[in-house]
């Protein structure tokens, strides 16, 4: 039986030590790349063929991700139509092992024509794509991890790793934020997280459970029930917010034997509640209750008035948590 568990750790080694040794060959060259790449005006275009295609692809969807404006480009359509997306101003990076696929350096003349700084990521130094950058990333690698040092493995690895050092020198140089990486990602979790605000989730309107000061408990447990968050807002005859009446309440008024039927929400509310702002993020929120260790909040305005008011099943529900 075919040892697999060994065949798997000498692949680990061999593209880790391949990733490793890349960070020896860094250079001016790195730098010239990253000072091309925040330079251009337009964008960048990662261009490559079979695996190192399928790398580009890779480096340029992490590019954009990050803030800096790529996308890829298929060398082979590119040379019948495809050329015309790239412009005056974009910055073209190439990737190519051997540095002399044809489809990529058929490329060559008409972007130097068209004056587009070329980054390559190579394998050999002296290669066509070489000598044509602007900026060259030598990828050094002494053997790939495929048993028959035929198959791209350990370089495509450490091309990979290559585009993600570029990627993130831009991001810490423009000061890239989570918020700003939000923006990027709206349909996933941090976006959610980020993007959100807690009027997208607050219940208000009908929706919102509110009770004047004055009103017996029994009518609050009511407007509590119908509206089913758990709790409801308590304010003057000016709309000022006074206090909560939560289920925790609730509680500790059956504990004291007191008569919901006679007992007014005043006597047994939580006064001077916590409460958040409905422009303020979802996430705020979050920290707030787990701080307090509640499980909802009101939500007010800047003059003090009750506005909405939410739980941590909508928090839930919008996927913040």
């Amino acid at each position: 039986m075919h040892d697999y568990i060994s065949s798997a750790q000498r692949t680990f080694k061999l593209e880790a030590e391949a990733v490793a040794a890349q960070a020896i060959h860094l250079d001016d060259n790195f730098v010239n790349a990253c000072e091309l790449m925040l330079s251009c005006k337009g964008r960048i275009v990662v261009i490559g063929m079979g695996k190192s295609g399928h790398i580009g692809n890779k480096i340029a969807a992490t590019l954009a991700s990050t803030g800096t404006p790529a996308f890829f480009v298929h060398p082979g359509e590119a040379s019948h139509g495809d050329l015309g997306m790239i412009i005056r101003g974009d910055v073209v990076i190439a990737l190519s092992n051997s540095g002399e696929t044809s489809e990529v350096t058929t490329l060559l003349p008409l972007l130097k024509r068209l004056a587009i700084p070329l980054i390559s990521i190579t394998g050999s130094k002296t290669s066509t794509l070489a000598k044509f950058s602007d900026a060259h990333l030598f990828i050094d690698i002494q053997q790939e991890a495929c048993p028959l040092d035929l198959a791209p493995t350990s370089s495509t690895t450490a091309a990979l790793v290559m585009g993600d050092a570029l990627a993130i020198a831009l991001l810490e140089t423009r000061g890239f934020s989570p918020e700003d990486f939000a923006f990027s990602h709206p349909g996933g979790t941090l976006g959610r997280r980020l993007l959100l605000k807690v009027s997208d989730i607050m219940h208000s309107g009908d929706r919102l459970p509110l009770v004047q000061s004055g009103t017996v408990l029994k009518k609050v447990l009511l407007e509590i029930s119908q509206k089913g968050l758990g709790m409801a807002g308590v304010i003057s005859e000016h709309g000022d917010l006074l206090g909560i009446y939560t289920d925790g309440d609730l509680r500790r008024t059956l504990d004291q034997g007191l008569d919901i039927h006679t007992v007014q929400v005043d006597d047994v509310m939580t006064k001077n509640p916590v409460t958040v702002m409905a422009e303020q993020l979802a996430a705020e929120a979050v920290e707030i209750m787990q701080q307090k260790k509640i499980n909802a909040l009101l939500v007010s305005d800047q003059e003090g008035k009750l506005v909405g008011a939410l739980n941590m099943h909508d928090l839930l529900r919008a996927g913040v948590i």
